[in-house]
């Protein structure tokens, strides 16, 4: 097979919340994607060793924070590149709770979502969440897509996480 092709696919860039306990925590995920308009269903792909994916089955609930290009970078070195289990990622983040669920403002807009099914594939968990809320937020922008953030890992030096659902094609790492 020929991964280039993989590269075509779009990707958004965005922040997937839950608790920990009372705790906020979250990630950065590239793969969210709207599967049904009636009830309103969107699916999430989290890695299974990442921290965020066991607080999401234990809550049973997910708000996604769509970044957009105006968003600041700092945030995915934040909620990409350290783990929940031993950070407090919202420490320095502007967020509000929506829906009981942590919502991050430095973006162009949020869902949050019970989770109505999981499906395991081998390294990662498909989220499947009914829509409770949402909303564009006053700082919206367009939305960051993925070959956009691949640029700026380009420009700052840096890898991709590895715990990212994406293809890792050559060309595209940093």
């Amino acid at each position: 097979m020929n991964g280039q092709v993989l590269a075509f696919i779009s990707y958004g860039v965005y922040i997937v919340t839950s608790l920990d306990g009372e705790r906020p925590i979250g990630c950065v995920a590239n793969s969210v994607v709207q599967v049904a308009s009636s009830p309103a269903t969107i699916a999430v792909s989290i890695h299974r060793d990442n921290y965020t994916n066991g607080c999401i089955k234990k809550t049973n609930q997910f708000a996604v924070s769509i970044l957009s290009e105006k968003s600041s970078p700092r945030l995915i070195g934040t909620f990409g590149f350290k783990s929940s289990r031993d950070t407090d990622k919202f420490e320095h983040v502007a967020y509000e709770m929506k829906e009981k669920l942590p919502v991050i403002m430095d973006s162009c807009g949020y869902i949050v979502c019970r989770v109505i099914d999981m499906i395991e594939t081998a390294t990662h968990t498909l989220f499947l969440g009914e829509v409770v809320d949402g909303d564009v937020l006053d700082s919206a922008g367009p939305p960051m897509e993925h070959a956009r953030n691949s640029m700026l890992h380009a420009l700052l030096g840096l890898r991709f996480i590895k715990n990212s659902p994406v293809y890792p094609i050559d060309s595209l790492e940093c």
